[in-house]
Formats: C-alpha cells, structure tokens, sequence
C-alpha cells in the first residue's frame, strides 16, 4: 500500500484529505492511502518519515512550505526559484521538494484574468505568497507584496495601501489565513471603499467558500474568487509528480 499525506500543524479543515479519499473511490484506486499528519514543526521530519511504511509522498501546508527545504536531499528548478515547497517526491530516502502551488495558481486564474490585471497586490509574504508572484511573473504582473512588517523594497505596510497609487493594481490576491474558519470575521485590512468593478479579489482561503474579504469586494462590483479551484489543480500536479516515474530526474515543477 502506498502512502501518502499532508503535513502541517493544524489539518482540522484540510482540502487534501478528502480530495484525494474521493479521488481513490472514483477513479479505483486501490493501492493507495492518504493521511493527515500534524506535527508541531518539522525538525524530525526525516526521522518520522522513515517510520512510516512505503511514504511516497506528502504535500506541506502552513506553516512549514519554507522550513521544510533544509530537511530535502534536492528540489526541482520551480521550488528552488520560488524558495517554498508544498511537494515532496519521496523515493529511496530521497526526499525532493517540488512547488505545485504556483501551477495551480496559475491554472486557476486564466479564467478570469484580463489584460487590464498587469499590477497586483499580494497580501502576506509566506511560502504561499512567493508561488503566487512566481505565477503572476510568469503572466506578465508586477507583484508588490503588503506586510505587516515590511523587510524588502517591494513590501508596503498595509496602512501604505491607502495612499497615491491604489488604483493602479487592479488585482489583489490574499495569501494570509484571515478568515479561514471558524475565524469567518477576519479579513486584511485594505481600502476597500477603493475597490471598483475592475478590480480582481482572490482569496486562498477556501473554507469559507465566500469569505469576508470576498464579500467586501463584490460590494463594490469586484470579481471574486477563492482558492478552491487552485487547490484542485494543484493536488492533481503533485499527484502526477508522485506517480511519473519520469519526474525522479525531472527538474521541472
């Protein structure tokens, strides 16, 4: 029986669980188990893994997609450029971090995005948010990112979002876990008494499928979406890595 998992602190509310439980009955899967394990950080990791029989693979969640990396024997070019892991290809003690954050992403805003979303505020600079910008780069998009404490020339503090310039990023994209539930009452603060119908709000969050930051959007005539569909696309790239005997030497995603 192959293994396979998700590793983060908190797992209460994962996507991964079941998506991949339902994928297995639907698509007849029958020789593979997904689990979730929580773990209060990753320095063990190795250890841990090798505990448990026949890991092939595991995707990585908050807050470890960037403390992770020092624990992976090699990464594919996108991890390495991005400088966060969400995918862990597992094959005889090799451990290599892969990033399908990004793709998913990418796939999951074609939809949507119009020519007039070449500017982009990224709130929250985790590991999530560097995949978002890797995405967004591939686009086209000059990225800034909001922080709390901004550390790099492009980071704004999030009371900066209110001044000269706003109306120029027409996309804003939140990376941060406000308003996930049972926290449904959270949201970045930004101006959104600024936000028009030109605007784009994506919200990674996904539980709840329509969060507040979503709401407070399309008050004002926004499109709006969450990362419901990011996460789908996503999953099914690492499923490929893990299962594409192709992908032990690739160096791609």
């Amino acid at each position: 029986m192959r293994r396979f998992g998700l590793i983060g602190r908190t797992l209460a509310y994962s996507f991964s669980g079941e998506y991949f439980a339902s994928k297995f009955v639907n698509e007849g899967i029958t020789d593979a188990r997904y689990d979730l394990f929580e773990m209060p950080d990753v320095n063990s990791l190795r250890e841990w893994g090798r505990s448990v029989p026949e890991l092939v693979g595991l995707n990585v969640t908050i807050p470890f997609k960037e403390d992770v990396i020092k624990h992976l024997d090699d990464l594919s070019d996108t991890a390495r450029s991005i400088g966060a892991v969400n995918t862990i290809l597992i094959n005889n003690d090799q451990w290599t971090g892969h990033n399908t954050d990004a793709f998913g992403f990418k796939e999951s805003i074609k939809p949507v995005f119009r020519g007039h979303h070449d500017r982009a505020i990224i709130l929250g600079t985790g590991g999530a948010s560097k995949a978002v910008q890797h995405a967004l780069h591939e686009l086209g998009v000059e990225c800034v990112f909001a922080s709390r404490k901004p550390q790099h020339s492009n980071e704004v503090a999030y009371e900066e979002l209110d001044g000269e310039g706003f109306e120029y990023f027409k996309l804003i994209v939140n990376t941060t876990p406000l308003g996930t539930h049972p926290n449904i009452d959270q949201c970045p603060p930004i101006p959104f008494h600024r936000i028009t119908d030109r605007h784009l709000l994506v919200d990674l969050v996904y539980n709840p499928a329509t969060t507040l930051f979503m709401r407070e959007g399309a008050k004002r005539g926004a499109s709006v979406m969450n990362g419901k569909d990011m996460l789908r696309f996503q999953a099914e790239k690492a499923w490929e890595i893990w299962n594409n005997k192709d992908s032990l030497q690739s160096k791609g995603t």
